[in-house]
């Protein structure tokens, strides 16, 4: 079943056959109410805010959101004997790393309030692990991308803020030229580099995490990545090969706080979890953002 608030879900991204309740997550009440009518076992978590920018301006809500509202939810699964939780968390609780790849054991020293408040719960989790004996993983997704297979679900956010939609916008004309922000990092193309992960690839570590959690207190940290960095302008010339068009596109300075290269070593995923990345390059992701936003310009709206 889905709880969501759809501050910026969708409910036609939602099978219109799965139990919905558009819920907040900080109504314990509420929520204890749907744990044990439906005999939840396991929550996964993916209901944060997940604006860096907007974070730093408006710290407030992410730490009620992020923070706040999933420890009401934690304690209401405790409260209720649902003892098995999947955390989405964030490679922004890294930081700016000193070297790449990204391991699960690097140091984490988040720069913005959103990575802060995803590592403030990895920290809560190890704590209720040892306390009440709640089971969980918690997934380090570096940059989700792409579409189902199929296009009946996409990417629409409002504001939209990820490259790949942003670059098919500008292709469209739905929008002004994509801005780069840098061209002089030390990269092969001097543009940022990035690991872009297709979200069918990171449903499936979900699903292969559940066996794991069997035993209470089982605390798990994993990244997921697929281990190959893209540059921006790598992911600009992808958007042009697979739509045909050219994406206008102009250079700004540096955005304060990005690192040259982000990507991650994710052989703790593939080792214990026997986690196969189906899209390892990023024109096939591409490719399914694409399909999407080529029959959805309007994203879910398109369907009322």
């Amino acid at each position: 079943m889905v709880l969501d608030n759809l501050v910026f879900g969708h409910r036609q991204a939602v099978d219109p056959d799965v139990p919905f309740y558009p819920v907040n997550l900080g109504n314990e009440k509420e929520v204890g109410k749907i744990l044990r009518k439906e005999k939840i076992e396991l929550v996964m978590h993916f209901a944060a805010f997940a604006y860096v920018g907007e974070s730093v301006t408006d710290p407030m809500k992410y730490y009620f959101n992020n923070v706040a509202s999933t420890l009401h939810l934690l304690r209401c699964m405790i409260g209720s004997g649902v003892k098995k939780f999947v955390f989405s968390s964030t490679c922004a609780t890294y930081g700016i790393p000193d070297k790449m790849p990204l391991v699960e054991t690097m140091p984490q020293a988040p720069i913005n309030p959103y990575g802060q408040t995803k590592l403030d719960i990895e920290n809560a989790l190890k704590a209720f692990a040892h306390a009440y004996g709640l089971s969980f993983a918690a997934f380090r997704y570096f940059n989700a991308a792409g579409a189902a297979e199929d296009g009946t679900i996409g990417e629409a956010h409002t504001p939209e803020s990820h490259l790949i939609p942003l670059a098919i916008d500008a292709a469209t004309g739905k929008r002004p030229a994509l801005q780069v922000f840098g061209n002089d990092y030390p990269t092969p193309d001097g543009t940022c580099l990035r690991d872009y992960v297709h979200v069918d690839d990171l449903s499936r570590a979900h699903i292969a995490v559940f066996d794991k959690l069997a035993t209470p207190g089982t605390a798990l940290f994993y990244n997921l990545g697929t281990g190959t960095p893209t540059s921006v302008l790598e992911v600009i010339r992808a958007v042009e090969k697979v739509s045909g068009l050219k994406v206008p596109h102009t250079f700004a300075p540096r955005r304060a706080g990005d690192p040259p290269a982000l990507y991650a070593d994710s052989s703790k995923a593939v080792s214990e979890l026997g986690w196969e990345i189906k899209y390892t390059g990023i024109e096939p992701i591409v490719e399914t953002a694409w399909k999407w936003h080529s029959a959805n310009p309007d994203g879910f709206k398109s369907e009322t």
